[in-house]
């Protein structure tokens, strides 16, 4: 399954919105996404995962990685997700303590 990554800006606040699967495969074009969102100034940054299947090891490696890097540069890196497979995942994994999660883009662009 491919990963289609659509980003958006609204003031100081970019939105990406993820639709597919995050895996070993697909990982590198989420990676490369958010590196050259930050590499262009926008360290306010959501991410709406409610369009995904699937996420593995690596995408959220990815994330992880992101979110260091936004933390860097005096930024936020927030997740929208309301599907509960991907939430079970965050949970499994400890990383709902990491991540900010919402249950709404607004609610998260507002933080």
């Amino acid at each position: 399954m491919e990963l289609d990554v659509r980003s958006e800006h609204s003031g100081a606040t970019c939105t990406i919105s993820l639709t597919g699967e995050v895996d070993v495969y697909t990982s590198p074009k989420l990676k490369q996404e958010l590196l050259d969102l930050v590499d262009g100034g926008c360290v306010d940054i959501v991410i709406d995962l409610d369009g995904l299947g699937f996420i593995d090891s690596s995408g959220l490696g990815v994330l992880v990685s992101s979110l260091r890097r936004v933390k860097e540069h005096g930024g936020t890196l927030r997740l929208v997700c309301t599907k509960e497979s991907i939430l079970k995942i965050f949970r499994i994994t400890g990383l709902d303590k990491v991540f900010a999660i919402f249950s709404e883009t607004g609610e998260a662009q507002g933080f």
